[in-house]
């Protein structure tokens, strides 16, 4: 089994939200701007307590924020 990809929504999501800035969403959630970049590139894959803290800054749940690249991006699944 390969290693799974992890996509996140945060870019499209600070864009919606006044183009929040990836400083802005850093200090909301108590990380680093290099954390954030990170994280956006999909070079780094945020704890799953770090991920309710971004999904929480816009109001979404998690699954809304992050998918794996082996799920399809479903809103419920039953």
């Amino acid at each position: 089994m390969g290693k799974t990809e992890l996509k996140n929504q945060i870019r499209r999501l600070r864009f919606d939200h006044g183009e929040m800035t990836q400083q802005e969403l850093a200090r909301r959630v108590g990380v680093t701007r290099q954390t954030i970049i990170a994280i956006e590139a999909r070079k780094y894959a945020p704890s799953l307590e770090l991920a309710f803290r971004i999904a929480r800054a816009f109001g979404r749940r998690v699954e809304q924020v992050f998918q794996s690249d082996e799920e399809p991006r479903g809103d419920d699944e039953g």
